[in-house]
C-alpha cells in the first residue's frame, strides 16, 4: 500500500492550494473530496481577493495571500477571470467617513495604497450608486477571481506533479497514520491536512467552527454597470455578528459583464434551500445603494455554508498533541483571498521551513474546546 507524504481532506480552494504547495515542494500528495473540486464552500464565495485590516493577524494573512495571487496571475487560465478591479468601501455619512479615514491611515501604515473619495468622485467612479452617499475608500490592488476554475487549476497542477485526487468519497476519520473513508478504505499518510471547510470540526473535534449560510445572486450581462467591488462599511459589522442573521451591500462586477450580488449571513440554518425572506432583505439593502439594480434580471440564486471561528481568524497549523495532523479551515468569507497564504503556511510547518509571516495567530490550539 502506498503511503503518501500528505493526505488532504477537502478539494475546495484551500485544499487545492495545499495540494499545489505541498506537491511543489516534492511531497507525494493525495486529495480526497466528497463531492466535486471547488463545489462546496468555495462555490459559495464571491471570489473577492481583498486586504482586510480588522486585526494585525488578518491583515498579515490577507496581504501575504494577495501578493501570492498576484504572482500567480500569469499562470491562471483566462476562464479564471482574474481581474484587478479594486474595492470601494462605501460610506453613507460623516460617521462612516471617519472610519474611511481611519482605514486609509491603517492601510498606509502597512504599505497598501488607497484613495479617499468624496461624494462627487464616488459618483464619478460608480455612476449607478445613489446620490447622497458621503464617499468611500478606493483600494486599487484588490481583485476578483472565478474561484471554482482557480481551484481546479491548482488541483490539476498538483496532479501533473503526481498527486492523486479521489472525488466522490467521504472521509469519516483522520489520525496520525492516515484517513478512513466511509466505504471502509484506509489511505495511509505521514501527514493529514484537514481542509474540510464547514465539516472540519467533525473530523477534528474541539475546533470552534460554526456554519454560516449565505446567499448569492448573479444577473444577466450588463457591461460596466459596476466597475469596482463595492462594499458598504457596515459589511464589517455584519461579518462579525455572532448570533443574529444579517445582510450587507456587496456587489461585484464580473468580466462576463454580469453583476454578482451578496451578502447575507445566517446562523443555525442547516438546509441549502433559498430563504426568500433573507433574500428580500439582502436585495433591498442593495437597492438602497444602487437603485437601478432593481431593473436587472437575475439568472441564478444559490446558497452555501462558510466556516466561521470565534475570533474571525482561520485555523492553520498542527493540531496540539496530534502528531501528523494539521488544520486549514475556518476561513469564513476570506477563504478565496487567504487560500494561497494558508497553503504556504501549512507547507512551511510540515517541512520545517520559516514562514514569511508569523504562524502563531492562526494556531488551532489557541481556543480548542475542552473535552
Amino acid at each position: 500500500m502506498t503511503t503518501f507524504d500528505a493526505a488532504i481532506v477537502g478539494g475546495g480552494i484551500v485544499g487545492a492550494a495545499c495540494a499545489d504547495s505541498l506537491s511543489a515542494a516534492g511531497l507525494s500528495v493525495c486529495v480526497i473530496e466528497a463531492s466535486g473540486v471547488g463545489s462546496g464552500t468555495t462555490a459559495a464565495g464571491m471570489g473577492h481577493i481583498v486586504v482586510m485590516d480588522d486585526s494585525e493577524a488578518q491583515f498579515a494573512l490577507t496581504r501575504y495571500s494577495q501578493q501570492l495571487w498576484h504572482e500567480l496571475v500569469t499562470e491562471l487560465p483566462t476562464n479564471a477571470e482574474f481581474e484587478i478591479c479594486g474595492t470601494i468601501w462605501i460610506a453613507t455619512d460623516s460617521v462612516e467617513m471617519s472610519e474611511v479615514k481611519r482605514k486609509q491611515e491603517s492601510y498606509s501604515e502597512h504599505g497598501v495604497e488607497s484613495e479617499i473619495l468624496d461624494e462627487s468622485s464616488l459618483r464619478t467612479a460608480e455612476p449607478n450608486l445613489r446620490e447622497g452617499l458621503a464617499g468611500g475608500l478606493l483600494v486599487r490592488s484588490d481583485s476578483v477571481v472565478y474561484q471554482p476554475v482557480a481551484a481546479r487549476f491548482l488541483i490539476d497542477r498538483a496532479k501533473r506533479r503526481g498527486a492523486d485526487v479521489i472525488v466522490g468519497k467521504r472521509v469519516i476519520e483522520i489520525n496520525g497514520t492516515g484517513v478512513k473513508l466511509a466505504d471502509g478504505e484506509f489511505i495511509e499518510a505521514k501527514n493529514v491536512v484537514n481542509a474540510a471547510g464547514s465539516a472540519a470540526s467533525d473530523l477534528s473535534p474541539g475546533l470552534k467552527i460554526v456554519k454560516r449560510k449565505g446567499h448569492l445572486v448573479i444577473t444577466e450581462r450588463y457591461p460596466n454597470f459596476a466597475r469596482h467591488q463595492l462594499v458598504e462599511l457596515g459589511y464589517l459589522k455584519s461579518a462579525h455578528g455572532k448570533s443574529a442573521d444579517s445582510v450587507a451591500f456587496n456587489v461585484q462586477p464580473r468580466s462576463t459583464g454580469q453583476v454578482l450580488l451578496g451578502s447575507s449571513r445566517q446562523f443555525g440554518a442547516e438546509d441549502g434551500e433559498i430563504d426568500y425572506a433573507i433574500l428580500r432583505r439582502m436585495t433591498s439593502r442593495a437597492f438602497e445603494y444602487m437603485p437601478l439594480l432593481r431593473k436587472l434580471s437575475a439568472v441564478r440564486v444559490w446558497t452555501g455554508f462558510r466556516p466561521a471561528t470565534p475570533d474571525n481568524l482561520p485555523y492553520i497549523g498542527k493540531m496540539p498533541a496530534q502528531d501528523g495532523i494539521y488544520v486549514a479551515a475556518g476561513h469564513e468569507g476570506l477563504g478565496i483571498t487567504t487560500s494561497l497564504g494558508t497553503a504556504r503556511l501549512i507547507a512551511d510547518e510540515i517541512l520545517g521551513r520559516d514562514s514569511a509571516i508569523s504562524r502563531e495567530p492562526y494556531s488551532p490550539g489557541r481556543d480548542l474546546i475542552e473535552h
